[in-house]
């Protein structure tokens, strides 16, 4: 049977059987290899695996074939995320070691809603291009859930290890058993134990973290080399059962000491001093990858500090809860601490610029010497948001000074290199895996056109993106409610209808709308956000039924007292249709 899809829109999710071929026809391929563009390329896809590349003009196309236009489109291997931790969601209250709200949401129940939310996480990812990610820092029991992914086209390549070996104790985390993501370790036979006990959950690597206690009295020199030769035990034990070992270690002198005792994946890059060309020739002669990881740090003082200001691409292909909750700091009740913590932060904002500006330079001079840079984001921490945050982990790479070659050598063939898997992934060749992207423009010209993306080519399976993520009544309103409080107002608006209507009782009756149509909602609330630079929307109670969504909502940061309201939201065609506000 003869099957052409050469109208992009009409593709959901096919798997394809092994034996059938589907042709890219007059595509411009990104060789990340060979940094050049070809154009006027049909590509061969049978299954899963890239089985011919050829001249558009030469190619005769059987009748039985799949059949994708591929006309003024730019086909490159999918992304990958280098670094994230699922044990983590992005939200505020992901890391009680940092900042414990516990007393505001168990932490069992962040676990929990991890769980419980990692496919949807996962869609995003492929939704974002990205077909591969690699956990490095993960628990027991999210190894186990990883393994039922496997077969999913909707879902990533995962690599991921279990619980991170530490020399420094996180007691927020103790009594987690499987849910643990941290092992203290303190002494060479706890540490190789400590790999040993990793093996039956069969994770893909082993994930040191080589912190340098502060709070003590000694040198960062001095503190290091008591961890060393439980390092080296370490590296020995993963070495020996054929795993590598990835390191946290942003000290010059940590991360030397990692290079020097058989590392394999810098997972941070240094950022206390500019590195010495010495340091770079170890990194060479060691052959080891290195993670830049630029922005989660920012993450962190943007969300403390309340200064973060939010793109329309973060609140849109985030998960809205996650990404909702960061904003909870302007309404919960302990506002002397939450403002002591906001000073600091921002009082630190002179010294953050500086670990910046050595970070970037040190990544500069790293990819120029010739070091295999992967992209990665530590999404998951506090305020880097899973699959969304990548496209500005690659901007900031770019800020540093590499060029969008580099870039995209580090987001897909480069990180093949970590499970030495780049014969069989990370660009597009005969004979490697069909793990590719269709975009609609070109991403050597720009970094954002990485983000328009038509189509997803993933294990075996032809995937429309924006089919991946099913749209609920519940996420339209988080979303909204998002733009609300980000200020953002095409966020704000994107889940309305053009034709929506809102209703305001008792102002008026409910058979007259105060506001018809989103363009003049938008008119109306850019009044409101000019005059109200810190409005925020808390939701007290809420109750989803059917199509509708019911939120008793208290509105601060407008003149005069809050305004305490009830608002009934009515979903339609995937679009809220009407709002009635009741106060």
């Amino acid at each position: 049977m003869k099957k052409k899809l050469i109208l992009l829109f009409s593709i959901s999710t096919i798997s394809l059987p092994a034996f059938c071929q589907t042709y890219i026809t007059d595509v411009t391929v990104v060789d990340v290899e060979k940094q050049q563009l070809m154009p006027h390329q049909t590509v061969t896809i049978t299954g899963d695996i890239i089985t011919g590349i050829q001249s558009s003009e030469k190619i005769k196309i059987p009748a039985s074939a799949t059949i994708i236009d591929g006309k003024g489109k730019f086909l490159m291997p999918g992304m990958t995320d280098a670094h994230i931790h699922f044990f983590q969601s992005g939200g505020l209250y992901t890391r009680p070691d940092g900042l414990d709200l516990r007393k505001y949401r168990p932490y069992r129940d962040e676990i929990n809603w991890l769980h419980n939310n990692m496919e949807d996480l996962l869609r995003r990812y492929t939704q974002n291009g990205i077909t591969t990610v690699v956990d490095v820092g993960s628990t027991n029991h999210f190894l186990q859930q990883r393994d039922s992914f496997e077969n999913k086209s909707y879902a990533p390549y995962i690599h991921m290890t279990g619980p991170l070996i530490t020399s420094f104790e996180s007691p927020e985390f103790d009594s987690l058993k499987d849910d643990g993501p941290f092992s203290l370790v303190s002494t060479a036979e706890e540490g190789k134990k400590m790999v040993q006990q990793e093996l039956p959950f069969h994770p893909d690597f082993i994930k040191v973290w080589y912190i340098v206690n502060e709070d003590t009295e000694d040198s960062i020199e001095t503190t290091a080399k008591k961890f060393e030769p439980v390092f080296k035990a370490i590296v020995s034990e993963a070495h020996k059962n054929n795993l590598k070992v990835a390191v946290h270690a942003t000290e010059r002198f940590t991360a030397q000491l990692a290079a020097e005792d058989g590392c394999d994946y810098l997972v941070h890059e240094v950022d206390d001093n500019l590195i010495t060309d010495d340091f770079i020739q170890l990194l060479k002669t060691k052959n080891i990858i290195v993670c830049p990881t630029l922005i989660v740090e920012d993450g962190y003082d943007n969300t403390f500090g309340q200064r973060n200001n939010y793109s329309f691409y973060d609140l849109t292909k985030s998960n809205p809860e996650a990404i909702g909750s960061l904003m909870d700091l302007k309404h919960l009740p302990d506002t002397a601490y939450i403002n002591k913590l906001k000073s600091w932060v921002n009082g630190r904002m002179s010294i953050d610029n500086h670990i910046d500006s050595v970070r970037m330079a040190n990544l500069k001079k790293m990819s120029d010497a010739g070091i295999t840079i992967v992209a990665g984001t530590d999404a998951g921490n506090t305020g880097t948001q899973h699959a969304s945050s990548y496209i500005t982990e690659l901007k900031d790479m770019k800020a540093a000074g590499m060029s969008n070659w580099q870039i995209l050598r580090s987001a897909t063939i480069n990180p093949a290199k970590i499970f030495n898997k780049e014969n069989i992934t990370g660009s597009i060749v005969v004979g490697k895996k069909a793990d590719m992207i269709l975009l609609d423009a070109n991403p050597v010209d720009s970094l954002d056109n990485l983000t328009k993306i038509a189509l997803v080519f993933h294990k075996g399976a032809i995937i429309d993106p924006d089919t991946l993520i099913k749209e609920t009544p519940l996420a339209l309103v988080e979303r909204q409610v998002n733009g609300f409080n980000a200020r953002n107002m095409d966020a704000f608006l994107e889940p309305y209808s053009n034709d929506a209507q809102f209703y305001a009782f008792p102002d008026r009756p409910f058979d007259r709308p105060f506001i018809k149509g989103k363009e003049n909602m938008r008119k109306n609330y850019a009044q409101l956000f000019k005059i109200a630079p810190n409005l925020h929307c808390e939701i007290k109670q809420r109750i989803i039924q059917s199509n509708f969504i019911i939120d008793k909502e208290h509105i601060t940061g407008i003149d005069g007292p809050p305004v305490d309201g009830t608002v009934i939201y009515e979903i339609e065609d995937n679009k809220i249709k009407k709002a009635y506000f009741i106060q």
